[in-house]
């Protein structure tokens, strides 16, 4: 990652549509002032915190990291997200979960959509056996599609079904 990538930042207030894509799922975003500490943050700087019901975001975060920790609260059992603060844990399987539902709802953010977030991805330094996010979406990620389906995020045609893990 390099010091500053150009990635898509939430900005001095979030989008409608990022409050709006967090209320569907039951999270609270809680929006912070411009260098105050963000808590449950579990890279910290400017990056989202997850903590219970709570999504925390300052001006300069950026988009994919609240879209990944939002994708962790959907992904993870419903045991793990009340005890949630900071570290979502899960397993590998989980995770590449959570990595394509984080692409998958970029595009319910009109600011963001699918490409952006890809290359977004790329720029602050995510990594995938196939090199890129892009390769890794499109050629092997049919794993997280099943593992997605498997607990009721995505339906049979790979829909997003806007519930939380089953």
């Amino acid at each position: 990652m390099s010091a500053s990538p150009d990635v898509l930042r939430n900005g001095p207030a979030a989008d409608a549509a990022v409050r709006a894509l967090a209320a569907r799922f039951g999270v609270r975003l809680v929006e912070l002032g411009s260098g105050e500490s963000i808590p449950g943050s579990y890279w910290g700087e400017s990056e989202a915190g997850l903590r219970g019901d709570s999504i925390y975001v300052r001006d300069d975060t950026p988009l994919h990291s609240f879209l990944h920790e939002l994708s962790h609260y959907v992904c993870m059992s419903a045991q793990r997200r009340s005890g949630l603060d900071r570290d979502a844990g899960g397993d590998d399987a989980e995770e590449c979960g959570v990595c394509f539902l984080q692409i998958v709802l970029a595009d319910e953010l009109p600011a963001l959509g699918r490409e952006r977030m890809l290359r977004d991805m790329d720029a602050w330094g995510y990594t995938f056996r196939l090199g890129s996010a892009r390769q890794w979406f499109t050629q092997d990620a049919a794993d997280a599609c099943i593992w997605l389906t498997r607990h009721g995020v995505l339906d049979e045609d790979n829909r997003l079904t806007f519930r939380v893990r089953s």
